[in-house]
């Protein structure tokens, strides 16, 4: 008889979930507490644009997805930094020329992933489901229906949370004793803009170069933006939320579009020009709030685990939210082949995997933060970048930067975070001694590598 899992949530995490555990031979319950996206084809919710990297694709091959799924992902095999002058300065991501991380939007993403798990003859999809109880030891859950009001029990053998960073799942969880949970808002919040496509001009329908993250980098505060397929860019300031003191460079001061506009002319002047809708955009898009969500354990009675956000909520900086997620999956799935006849015992190891990992993007993911607004226009900076790739180039054995390690390859997430911080003192010397003339400094660091230090 075939095992059978409810899955709360068909987001990204639990649509592809669902298409796994279907092609391994279970009856899938997949539930929505939303209603169906595919009546007003979007999803709701935030619609920051993903960038899907090396993890993210290797989990959509796996379901055979990858081509289907990322045919309208635009490439972006580095950072365009934008300066208040409008001067522009293009920095690869890696000295391999075929990396790359590829923009896609969340909702196309998401709407693609439940119509391949509504395509699973074992997948019975419902929506306006909200769990509102559960049991792990029994395997049963509650799901209230948020149209009617109706409840429903439902048993299984595996329950699982993928119901995302505000996770009711999660919740009924944390009723539990022994359960630990920890969330930190960032100080920052974020607002989506757009800049529209152009008729005319060298990168037409692109108002700029699309093969690029770009980014404004202003401190305290910066604006991304990244393409999409039609030639519009998404657009998404992260700015604090409280001004800082003695500044007005906050949601709470720049509250309306004459103040954001007169903020856009002193700060991002060149991408005003590019944003016809900026009032009607400024005035109508919310600011948005970001955090990061720890917890453990991740599952409750040996039937019921958390997936995605639900487990490790982190902020947006490393574009690894996703990824990460669709590691679960593919985490959870081999954990329960490797114990077909024991889920408790596969949830266990599942977990003892992935927790590490988890929490090493979530450090990196707000240290990405700090570098992107505060460091990426530093002469420092770009120094160590160049020392990095051209490290990376001839003495690949040796030295592997961090971004490659977590976008370009598959490596634990933890394993990257401890080799780059080992790295990371070396590299900080010489680029300082590169930046002051000294030559010696690229030797002192290939013999520290060659000692052991990365």
């Amino acid at each position: 008889m075939a095992k059978r899992v409810v899955i709360a949530g068909a987001g990204l995490a639990g649509s592809l979930l669902a298409v796994y555990l279907a092609r391994a031979g279970w009856q899938v319950d997949l539930r929505e507490r939303r209603g169906d996206p595919r009546s007003r084809n979007f999803v709701q919710g935030r619609s920051i644009n993903l960038a899907i990297s090396a993890r993210g694709i290797k989990a959509l091959r796996r379901a055979g997805l990858e081509s289907h799924i990322l045919r309208d992902a635009i490439r972006m095999p580095g950072r365009m930094m934008h300066a208040r002058s409008g001067a522009l300065t293009f920095q690869r991501y890696s000295s391999n020329p075929e990396h790359a991380i590829l923009s896609i939007s969340r909702s196309a993403l998401n709407l693609a992933l439940l119509n391949a798990a509504a395509a699973e003859p074992n997948v019975r999809i419902s929506f306006d489901q909200r769990c509102s109880d559960l049991d792990g030891e029994r395997g049963r859950a509650t799901f209230m229906n948020t149209v009617g009001g109706a409840e429903e029990h439902v048993e299984a053998d595996l329950i699982v949370g993928a119901d995302g960073a505000y996770s009711a799942v999660r919740s009924a969880m944390q009723r539990r004793e022994g359960f630990d949970f920890e969330q930190s808002w960032l100080g920052h919040g974020y607002k989506e803009m757009t800049i529209a496509p152009v008729a005319s001009g060298p990168h037409a329908p692109f108002a700029m170069e699309p093969n690029a993250l770009h980014i404004w980098p202003r401190g305290s505060s910066m604006m991304i933006a990244l393409p999409n397929p039609d030639g519009s860019f998404t657009c998404t300031l992260f700015w604090p939320h409280h001004s800082t003191v003695g500044a007005a460079d906050g949601f709470d001061a720049i509250a309306d579009p004459a103040v954001g506009r007169r903020h856009f002319e002193r700060e991002y002047a060149d991408a005003l020009s590019m944003m016809p809708t900026f009032d009607a955009d400024f005035a109508a898009n919310p600011v948005g709030w970001m955090l990061t969500i720890r917890c453990r354990p991740w599952s409750s009675g040996g039937r019921a685990v958390l997936v995605g956000d639900a487990a490790h909520a982190i902020v947006p900086f490393f574009g690894q939210g996703a990824n990460a997620s669709f590691e679960d999956c593919e985490a959870l799935v081999d954990s329960l082949e490797r114990h077909p006849t024991d889920i408790a015992a596969a949830i266990r190891d599942y977990e003892r995997a992935r927790k590490p990992n988890a929490d090493a993007i979530a450090e990196m993911a707000l240290q990405n933060f700090i570098e992107m607004r505060d460091r990426t226009a530093s002469r420092l900076f770009l120094a160590r970048k160049s020392i990095e790739h051209l490290l990376h180039r001839f003495v690949p054995a040796l030295f592997t930067p961090r971004y490659d390690m977590v976008s370009f390859d598959t490596i634990p997430y933890a394993d990257a975070l401890a080799k780059s911080q080992r790295q990371d003192a070396v590299l900080t010397a010489v680029a300082i001694a590169a930046l002051g003339g000294v030559v010696a400094g690229g030797v002192l660091l290939v013999r520290a590598l060659m000692a052991g230090g990365a």
